[in-house]
């Protein structure tokens, strides 16, 4: 199965030497499960032609706010919009979570109760799944298909599902323990609370949901659908 990274941000240029860029990850995220990737860089204009082009969509994370004005941002809805009318799967993650909701209808806000770094315990319909976290912005309002599929106490609406059409996760599971603390070092120094990273390098070490998510990711992709045509 072919699926298109849109990739929505960069890794500190400091960590990628070491650790890959986003579209790096979510390979080793989702190696071994039948995939194909092919990456649009599209936080610097570079879009597919089609929606149709691929399979289905991953969108990444990304140090931009959603409601921000970028000159990707715009295009990127229509994109989401697009892929959604022609029932092309998407997964988004992060910002790719927040970017999917607002194009569909939703609003995403800079979240007044702060920060939510490093491992966070996850409600999926009654399985807790433990998965790195690293974002301000949050969904606040849902677009009118979204269903709520995970949560947490501090994020309500951490990972939604659209039927068959879309897939988000607020959480970061591509992300490691040593990523988080390399954000720590050089992104979060000055804007994210000390206490906060301190409890965040306390929790290091406990074993994450990153496979469990990324059967959920496979499992999406995979399911039978038919896709419309109709979408350019």
């Amino acid at each position: 199965m072919r699926i298109g990274i849109l990739q929505c941000g960069q890794a500190p240029a400091e960590l990628k030497q070491d650790m890959g860029d986003y579209p790096d990850m979510f390979v080793r995220l989702l190696d071994g499960r039948g995939f194909q990737f092919r990456t649009w860089h599209v936080e610097e204009m570079e879009f597919p032609e089609s929606v149709l082009d691929q399979d289905g969509w991953l969108l990444t994370g990304s140090r931009h706010g959603a409601y921000e004005d970028h000159p990707f941002i715009a295009p990127l809805e229509r994109f989401i919009r697009d892929a959604y009318d022609a029932a092309v799967p998407m997964v988004g993650i992060c910002f790719g979570h927040q970017i999917i909701a607002q194009a569909l209808g939703g609003t995403v806000v800079k979240h007044q109760g702060g920060w939510s770094v490093g491992t966070q315990d996850y409600d999926f319909g009654g399985e807790t799944l433990r998965l790195n976290a690293w974002h301000q912005d949050q969904v606040v309002v849902l677009p009118k298909d979204a269903q709520v599929a995970g949560r947490s106490e501090f994020c309500e609406n951490a990972a939604l599902i659209y039927g068959d059409r879309a897939f988000t996760v607020q959480a970061h599971p591509e992300f490691t323990d040593d990523f988080i603390k390399g954000l720590m070092d050089k992104r979060g120094k000055g804007r994210v609370p000390q206490d906060l990273m301190d409890r965040a390098t306390g929790r290091m070490g406990e074993a994450k949901g990153s496979d469990a998510v990324a059967e959920r990711i496979e499992a999406f992709f995979k399911q039978p659908r038919a896709i419309s045509r109709g979408a350019a």
